[in-house]
């Protein structure tokens, strides 16, 4: 059992360096792994915490709070109905379902990261994109326990500075731990317990975020996040094919 939870904590040291490397990717690193170490609606549960700390930390780090806020809260405010609502799916503990829909959602993000040239968004389409952009994320981070598609691409595609990005980023993944935390509680799905747990992964999570910090500077970005792209889409194409077996 001990060296259980030492597989456990190493991955959220490992995700922590990836967040303190590129300034995201701990859920969803976290959840490719423990997801096929655990259901996937554990691996949830496990995640909250860690991830909930980290992202206001990346939050509140930026210059911009309130100006994000008001400009992106369409979006935010479907995320975080859309989670709640799809926390139904990941609660109901189908791991066949669960893991396929992680894998898949792995997959479309990472190769869309590595494939697709990088969209500018016209500002008159923001108003009516941001609130479908934000209920689809939403349903896949219910379903999934990952954050990133496709609120991600969306955020990049606005042409926001590299701080307000950050920022960005940090408060769309705020809203959505917070949001499957409720979705997942409310279900039952986690408990007093498993946020013990959750409590616990907080310390390797932040000694992670503080060695990715130090890697920043000894690697190139692009590099190490190609190479992380590369790998979530192999575990997220080992995860879709699982359920098919």
């Amino acid at each position: 059992m001990s060296g259980y939870w030492a597989l456990v904590a190493a991955v959220f040291v490992l995700g922590g360096v990836v967040k303190g490397a590129t300034g995201m990717g701990l859920p969803t690193v976290a959840m490719a792994i423990l997801g096929g170490l655990m259901s996937p609606v554990a691996a949830a549960g496990l995640m909250i915490v860690p991830a909930f700390v980290t992202n206001i930390w990346q939050l509140l780090a930026g210059p911009s709070f309130a100006a994000l806020a008001r400009r992106l809260w369409p979006m935010l405010a479907a995320i975080f109905v859309a989670t709640i609502a799809g926390g139904a799916v990941l609660a109901e503990g189908d791991t066949r379902a669960t893991t396929a829909g992680l894998g898949a959602a792995l997959v479309l993000y990472a190769g869309h990261a590595l494939l697709a040239r990088p969209l500018v968004l016209p500002a008159r389409l923001e108003p009516w994109l941001s609130p479908l952009v934000g209920a689809a994320t939403g349903l896949v981070t219910g379903g999934t326990g990952v954050f990133v598609i496709p609120s991600v691409p969306y955020l990049q595609a606005l042409g926001l500075g590299k701080d307000d990005l950050v920022q960005a980023l940090g408060l769309s993944f705020t809203v959505s731990t917070v949001a499957l935390a409720i979705g997942l509680g409310g279900r039952g799905a986690v408990d007093g317990g498993s946020l013990g747990a959750s409590a616990l992964a907080v310390v390797p999570a932040l000694a992670g975020m503080a060695l990715g910090q130090a890697v920043r500077h000894r690697i190139s970005p692009a590099r190490f996040r190609r190479w992380l792209l590369v790998c979530l889409l192999l575990l997220g194409a080992e995860m879709l094919s699982r359920s098919f077996r």
